[in-house]
């Protein structure tokens, strides 16, 4: 839900942008790739990643040397999903060398992200406090009553978590 959301919105400011997903997806302005040979194509032509991903076993430590490898040099992270996704030790060697020039953080490992923790003091790192997204009870409250009422009418409610993928 939240790349979706943020790839048709930095679509629809004319920007190139691709996703990534573990299944199929068709979303309007937007180049999508899924699947361990779509996360290579998607890689390849990556400047900005923006990781927006559910936490699953699966992408646990998606973000690491490997992956940076795998980007252009020079390219840059956004991690606004959760902290377990990042190798925190990958991420500052990939920025020593050179392969990944920035990194702009929303969530880490242990929140509050301690006091001595390289990233506070790290001259490429730009650290945010946990809120690149924010619930709005307007439209929070709206998305609830809708399913309530497709549950009461017996109808298939939106969003539902699949706890067999974890998300």
């Amino acid at each position: 839900m939240l790349g979706r959301d943020a790839a048709e919105k930095l679509a629809m400011l004319g920007l190139d942008v691709a996703g990534w997903s573990r299944s199929e997806k068709r979303i309007d302005g937007v180049t999508c790739y899924h699947g361990d040979a779509g996360l290579d194509e998607i890689l390849r032509r990556s400047e900005i990643l923006v990781c927006l991903l559910p936490l699953t076993e699966q992408t646990r430590g998606i973000l690491n040397a490997d992956l940076f490898n795998r980007l252009p040099k020079g390219a840059m992270i956004i991690n606004a999903a959760r902290g377990e996704h990042l190798v925190d030790q990958d991420l500052l060697d990939a920025l020593a060398s050179g392969q990944i020039d920035s990194a702009t953080l929303d969530v880490f490992h242990e929140e509050p992200l301690p006091g001595n923790h390289p990233f506070w003091s790290h001259p490429r790192i730009i650290l945010t406090p946990h809120m690149a997204s924010i619930t709005v009870p307007r439209t929070a409250v709206a998305s609830l009553v809708d399913n309530v009422q497709r549950f009461e009418a017996g109808q298939p409610m939106k969003n539902v978590v699949d706890l067999d993928r974890g998300y």
